[in-house]
């Protein structure tokens, strides 16, 4: 290497060597004099805690010494006790440890909806009532209770991992009531030192499921490690169980959580399920059968989020558990204000969707078109019959007659296709006759479709009209259980529209049927197999179709152990659909002249008929198989 090569290399490692040391040689030098202030108070806090104990040593030495002095020695031996308990208390949670003892309690703010009681401590709601509500059981119905429920800042100091859920906060009131428009606001705050501490402040309004929760950081700067950039916030509930079926309160409870794009999304119903969410959130609720606890983020919630359900099948009184893991972006200010609100409240479509915060999405109505048939067609017709303070009973009749007046063009073209094809049922024998004992499949089905294209008969006529209607139907079916205004409403047997009807408890499980017989169940189901019955009956006699007929008869033998634990409004919607539907048919086949439809059938064969596409390709894949058509 020549000397010019060698100065260059060494200028390059001066130059390196000068950046390293004036990039990060204060960050490492603050690094060090932090670490050895820590070691500074850790040594210490150990030097106390041995002085704390030797004293102890020695008291209790001259008390076996001198029993007559013990009395002298108690009120030294009480504050050398008091004096190790807080030296504890700081190693446990640093600056917060004169706030890790206090007294229990709750303080309760409550409006003319909710009545919320904040512990002391953990500063968090600790039960949450909604007064317009019971449990099945005529119980107060409360979204969750008790010391299970967890609401907590997780944050370090001072190489210690505090959590706000063991500190005790101080309340600026004993709690308050609210009516109407009034609002009033509820502060609870834990100190680590003067003009430093976390405070939580509850505003409340009258009238409203909505209860605004701001958390206030204050002097937090130089309490939370310098290197935290978010403090975690470890959010858990264990939902109740409320309603009469636990089954069903297990497949309808989650969570629900809100992208910051809108797109609402859940984990499984059916399952216990845990997900780390990558990206940034509104919201994250814990949705139950009829009610949920939303916690809002005015500014968004920050990746990752973690959450998880999980449920224990031998708890009866706790239908899941839910559990959020979220992040609350911490910009070491010396004030720092986070905007939050709760949704304490019913699912209720109206309720949730004035808020516009996409809530009302956690009401499952069905994706698609038959959301669209529930939100725009549904729910308006059926607020409207409910203004008119009718029972939910005959609510339910005058929404099934009002459907089935809007389907009745779809009904009575399905009816048509079935008169012409039973007019044409005794040529259809007649065919099959023909082609009894012949193993030519294929040309009675060609015969059959040449007779259907003469007579003009279109053999998916009574199908497409069915499936026009089939949207609504599951819309209703998606619509019915999910509604919260038929919960606990009563009609004849059923003492809860929402959940299943029993006019007799079985003393076993029947598998996939259950415990019970359900009555509104059962004439569902009676009703639907004679419907099958009718309509087989008008068909034309086909061997072929016999295991349709069965799988046609089979279906509502299983809908009736799916029905049997379903929402009882559902089973009595179907059932008087299929009792109008009867009506309809009845009044169609008195207004319709079967000979009128031969007849005009019959001057249709006398015209000419161009092939349809159908029938030719039956034509050709029959003249592949070697069959000829009869010439004419």
């Amino acid at each position: 290497m020549d000397k010019n090569s060698a100065i260059g290399l060494t200028l390059i490692i001066l130059i390196f060597l000068g950046f390293e040391i004036f990039q990060f040689g204060p960050e490492r030098r603050a690094e060090a004099e932090k670490k050895r202030a820590q070691d500074s108070i850790a040594a210490i806090e150990a030097q106390l805690v041995e002085e704390e104990q030797a004293m102890l040593q020695e008291v209790a030495t001259q008390e076996q010494a001198s029993p007559d002095s013990t009395h002298e020695t108690t009120a030294e031996t009480a504050e050398i006790n008091d004096s190790l308990a807080e030296v504890k208390r700081m190693q446990e949670f640093g600056d917060f440890g004169a706030a890790s003892t206090g007294e229990d309690g709750v303080v309760s703010i409550e409006n003319d909806l909710l009545i919320v009681n904040v512990s002391k401590k953990g500063g968090h709601p600790i039960s949450v009532q909604l007064k317009k509500y019971q449990t099945y059981d005529s119980l107060p119905l409360l979204l969750f209770k008790g010391n299970e429920n967890r609401f907590a800042l997780n944050f370090w100091t001072k190489n210690k991992n505090v959590s706000t859920q063991e500190l005790y906060f101080q309340p600026s009131n004993t709690g308050f009531s609210v009516s109407g428009d009034d609002a009033n606001s509820l502060s609870m705050r834990v100190s680590a030192g003067s003009e430093k501490y976390i405070e939580y402040v509850y505003t409340l309004t009258g009238n409203s499921y909505m209860v605004d929760f701001d958390i206030n950081l204050v002097g937090m700067d130089d309490v939370v490690e310098r290197n935290a950039t978010t403090l975690d916030l470890h959010w858990k509930q264990h939902l109740p169980h409320q309603e009469k079926s636990l089954e069903n309160e297990r497949n309808n409870s989650t969570i629900y959580y809100r992208f910051s794009d809108n797109e609402v999304n859940y984990l499984s119903e059916r399952s216990d399920e845990a997900e780390e969410i990558k990206n940034d959130l509104q919201w994250v609720a814990f949705k139950q059968q009829f009610f949920s606890t939303t916690l809002i983020a005015k500014d968004g919630w920050e990746a990752p989020t973690a959450v998880e359900t999980i449920h224990d099948e031998q708890n009866d009184s706790i239908v899941k558990v839910c559990d959020a893991k979220l992040s609350i972006p911490y910009g070491h200010r010396s004030m720092e204000q986070v905007a939050l609100q709760f949704y304490f409240g019913p699912n209720h479509y109206s309720t949730l969707k004035s808020y516009d915060l996409g809530l009302e999405e956690m009401i499952p109505l069905g994706w698609g078109i038959f959301g669209w048939v529930n939100r725009f067609a549904v729910i308006p017709v059926f607020n409207l019959l409910k203004d008119t303070g009718l029972g939910y009973g005959i609510i339910i009749l005058i929404l099934t007659v009002l459907i089935k007046l809007v389907l009745m063009p779809f009904t009575y073209k399905a009816y048509m296709s079935t008169a012409k094809m039973r007019v044409l049922k005794p040529e259809i024998d007649e065919i099959n006759k023909k082609f009894e004992g012949k193993d030519d499949p294929m040309a009675k089905q060609q015969a059959t479709m040449a007779l259907y294209s003469k007579a003009g008969v279109n053999p998916l006529g009574g199908c497409l009209p069915m499936l026009f209607q089939m949207p609504i139907l599951i819309a209703l079916f998606r619509f019915f259980p999910a509604s919260i205004e038929l919960r606990q409403q009563s009609f004849l047997w059923a003492d809860d529209l929402s959940s299943y009807d029993s006019i007799f408890n079985l003393p076993f499980e029947i598998p996939f049927y259950g415990d019970h017989v359900s009555l509104f169940t059962l004439l569902m189901t009676i009703s639907t197999i004679f419907y099958t019955r009718l309509n087989m009956s008008m068909q034309a006699a086909n061997p072929q179709m016999d295991q349709m007929k069965w799988m046609m008869y089979l279906m509502p033998i299983m809908m009736l152990g799916w029905f049997n634990n379903y929402a009882s409004g559902l089973s009595y919607y179907y059932f008087l659909a299929n009792m109008i539907t009867f009506g309809q048919n009845f009044a169609f086949r008195q207004l319709v002249d079967d000979d009128a439809i031969h007849k005009k059938l019959q001057e249709n064969k006398k015209k000419p008929k161009k092939k349809s596409g159908f029938q030719k390709r039956l034509e050709d894949m029959a003249k592949e198989r070697g069959y000829q058509p009869p010439k004419k």
